[in-house]
């Protein structure tokens, strides 16, 4: 097994981070409607916009989860700025591993969900309200 595969394992077995805020800035939560993934972010943001706490609960597969896991701790101390540039690149140099297009949307969903609460989006374009 490669180290990318032993950290993907470790985050999912043992995520940063996993459970929720009693009263956060920002929440949001989305899933995958082909595979059933779910994930929430919560935040707590000072006054300069500072990521002060990140917690994420949901539930998925190692790779949709070991992802928020390790997003969990990119982003802490960052700014919602700062957040909100991580890209598709950033969350597969994390995970480290090649991903199928199937996986690739595993891996993408807390990133989906960080933006989300972070740009205050409540529905994507193209997609029915829930």
């Amino acid at each position: 097994m490669n180290i990318y595969q032993e950290e993907l394992l470790d985050h999912y077995e043992n995520p940063s981070n996993y459970g929720t805020l009693p009263n956060p800035d920002i929440s949001h939560e989305e899933d995958n409607p082909l595979c059933g993934d779910r994930i929430r972010i919560d935040l707590m943001v000072d006054e300069n916009d500072t990521i002060t706490e990140v917690r994420f609960s949901g539930h998925g597969c190692t790779i949709s989860q070991a992802a928020a896991s390790m997003l969990t701790e990119e982003i802490e101390g960052k700014t919602l700025a700062e957040a909100k540039q991580l890209s598709k690149d950033d969350i597969l140099d994390m995970i480290g591993i090649p991903l199928g297009p199937v996986r690739l949307k595993c891996a993408l969903l807390a990133l989906k969900v960080l933006k989300a609460g972070a740009y205050g989006i409540t529905s994507w374009p193209g997609e029915e309200d829930d």
